[in-house]
């Protein structure tokens, strides 16, 4: 993994190009000198927190995004790399390919059910929607005391801001793309 002042230097860099600022008005804006600036662009210095906020509060950018590795713009994930997690004693398997991050507001899973596997979930936060498609068999899910059966190639958008379940009603096992949506 690369070091955090080399990681710091690339996204300080990378930030005052794209917004077009010298040095100098960087300096401006962050009450940080300008020659600490080009030292920590250079990745010369290894600045402290406090230093690191004052950056981020005079760009009016997050602290995390000057220290965290950017991400490249193709990612490839082979299944087999994906940790599975498990329920009603391994009939539910959730792959969570595209985790939450703040930025993005969503994560993607593909979800398994083998025949008559079931889950029982509880509300999720205020405004979060649900977006599924089957791809495989046949899906169940209970909302608000209703029972919709999706089928191989539909899809259902719901609000999961409400206790709901999932069960695979058919005979053949279920493959299905989650989205879960937040709201900000």
């Amino acid at each position: 993994m690369e070091e955090i002042h080399l990681i710091l230097a690339k996204n300080l860099k990378a930030f005052r190009e794209r917004k077009k600022f010298s040095l100098e008005k960087v300096s401006e804006l962050t009450g940080v000198s300008k020659t600490m600036i080009g030292q920590i662009e250079r990745g010369e210095s290894s600045p402290t927190i406090t230093t690191i906020w004052k950056i981020a509060n005079g760009l009016k950018i997050s602290f995390t995004s000057l220290i965290n590795q950017s991400q490249p713009d193709t990612i490839v994930i082979p299944k087999k790399e994906v940790q599975v997690l498990t329920e009603d004693n391994g009939k539910y398997r959730v792959y969570p390919y595209f985790p939450f991050h703040d930025e993005r507001r969503f994560e993607v899973y593909t979800v398994e059910i083998e025949s008559g596997g079931f889950l029982s979930a509880d509300s999720h936060g205020e405004g979060t929607e649900e977006f599924i498609t089957v791809f495989e068999g046949e899906l169940m899910i209970q909302v608000n005391n209703m029972d919709y059966t999706i089928r191989n190639g539909d899809s259902i958008r719901f609000k999961a801001d409400r206790p709901h379940t999932y069960q695979n009603s058919g005979e053949t096992i279920t493959r299905l793309s989650m989205t879960i949506y937040y709201p900000a």
